[in-house]
């Protein structure tokens, strides 16, 4: 049986930030095609620092932990500082997660990078 943080927990029974964003500056989706865990992030951004979050996953209670936790992670950062959140930093944050689920917490901080990209990249081509 797969033991789980207590906090890892809390996210995954009462997830924060879920949800989807209409008019979203940014999304980013990511999926693992071997376990089926997929994610959804949206963000909206205001001078340069990410002011909302929300996620949709589809996955099991380790993917939804690690999105609730990534969320929390990301808002009143600037775009910078939310690109450098590792897979490492929300296992850290959620009191680590099992080898078998570690995949999970590189899954989240992906698509929150994406949802960045995907909101350089309207910058640019606005420009």
């Amino acid at each position: 049986m797969v033991q789980y943080s207590e906090k890892v927990m809390q996210h995954f029974m009462t997830p924060h930030n879920v949800g989807e964003i209409k008019d979203a500056d940014g999304r980013g989706e990511i999926g693992n095609p071997v376990c089926g865990d997929m994610m959804t992030f949206y963000i909206k951004v205001k001078d340069n620092v990410i002011e909302d979050v929300k996620f949709k996953t589809f996955g099991c209670g380790a993917a939804i932990a690690v999105s609730s936790m990534v969320s929390d992670l990301a808002i009143g950062k600037t775009l910078e500082e939310a690109l450098k959140i590792t897979n490492k930093d929300v296992a850290k944050e959620l009191g680590g997660l099992p080898k078998n689920k570690m995949h999970c917490s590189n899954l989240g901080a992906e698509a929150l990078h994406e949802a960045i990209k995907d909101y350089q990249n309207k910058i640019k081509e606005k420009q």
